[in-house]
């Protein structure tokens, strides 16, 4: 487990699966991620099983936040395209629960994450794609570090229309224990 103040990171299983289907059924929180088409519990059941056949490293980990003394399931996080070579890996996240929505819940689980990435898997460099349209995550990647580093034009076909795909990053040398180092 990844623990930090509010939020916490852990493995998922099974018995999560049945909110990652609701929470990926709802257009309001679909519409921000690659996932287009209505998903079923078989197909979210065929994803878990390919995912435990991943490297650990590209497993994504449970988001939680505790609610009236308990630990609630909000949304996911992890890694992929880990390349070991060029110490390098794409993030994603995403928070199906709305009710935690612009908590600063993101924030804190990609700072965790980040800095998971740099000291435990000895990464250089972690990024991501965000759609031009998602205020709310460009927000949180920038709070957590992030450097916009590109745009992708008519990367994405959203509501009708081609929208720009944001690259962002942050490097090892950006978290601010790196940058105090001598």
């Amino acid at each position: 487990m990844i623990n930090g103040k509010n939020v916490r990171l852990r493995a998922i299983s099974r018995s999560d699966l049945l909110a990652f289907v609701d929470w990926l059924n709802d257009p309001e929180v679909r519409r921000n991620l690659s996932i287009y088409y209505p998903l079923s519990i078989e197909q979210e059941e065929k994803w878990y099983q390919d995912m435990l056949g991943r490297s650990v490293e590209e497993q994504p980990l449970a988001l939680e936040i505790k609610k009236a003394g308990e630990w609630v399931l909000i949304g996911d996080i992890g890694f992929l395209n880990y390349d070991q070579h060029a110490r390098c890996a794409e993030i994603g996240i995403f928070i199906g629960e709305k009710d935690a929505w612009d908590k600063g819940f993101g924030t804190e689980s990609m700072q965790l994450m980040v800095s998971y990435g740099f000291k435990n898997l000895n990464l250089n460099r972690i990024y991501l794609r965000v759609f031009e349209t998602n205020a709310r995550a460009i927000h949180c990647y920038e709070k957590a570090g992030f450097k916009h580093e590109g745009r992708l034009r008519q990367a994405c076909f959203l509501d009708g229309e081609y929208k720009d795909v944001l690259m962002m990053s942050i490097l090892k040398s950006e978290l601010p224990e790196e940058k105090n180092k001598d």
